[in-house]
């Protein structure tokens, strides 16, 4: 349920915020917030992060459903019951379920978070992105310190499993 209710608040936070400034903002127009760091920019992103496959709107539909299925139908596969777990899965489908909502009612996603600092410039982003990549980093991190975590299930060369004996005494390699 966790999952279900943060992707939900998340996809809504995410349309509301983009609403207020279509409402408020011409299209380029920017309002600083903390001077020299900070502004909130009007900005229509017809690409993914950074504007990659810009122009692609359908290819990038198409992607983000892909997506979205695929983390509902592998849950199991990459995720445990860990708290960390059902927060990036929540975070990542509110993200695409938001950015995926405007690419399809507008063929772009309105963009307005807008960080700078001497001169360098981050590009804009929303609060989709931002749970896009909080989800994504929080999974990472938490790949880290979960010892259930999948990737720490995996056997490898440098630390193959334990082997451990059979009922009888005898191990999977010893030759009979």
């Amino acid at each position: 349920m966790l999952v279900v209710t943060l992707g939900l608040l998340i996809a809504v936070l995410d349309q509301y915020t983009k609403q207020l400034v279509r409402w408020n903002f011409a299209l380029g127009e920017s309002y600083p917030v903390l001077t020299g760091f900070f502004d909130l920019t009007y900005v229509r992103n017809p690409g993914a992060a950074w504007g990659i496959l810009g122009g692609q709107n359908g290819v990038l539909m198409g992607l983000s459903v892909v997506m979205l299925l695929l983390m509902v139908i592998f849950r199991r596969t990459f995720l445990t019951h860990a708290l960390e777990h059902r927060l990036s899965l929540g975070l990542l489908i509110g993200g695409v379920v938001g950015n995926l909502m405007d690419r399809v009612r507008q063929g772009w996603v309105t963009d307005f978070l807008d960080f700078h600092w001497h001169g360098h410039h981050w590009p804009s982003f929303n609060v989709a992105d931002a749970a896009i990549c909080t989800g994504v980093g929080l999974y990472i991190l938490s790949s880290l310190w979960l010892a259930s975590h999948p990737l720490n299930e995996t056997p490898r060369r440098d630390h193959p499993e334990k082997i451990t004996p059979d009922a009888e005494g005898s191990t999977p390699h010893d030759a009979s």
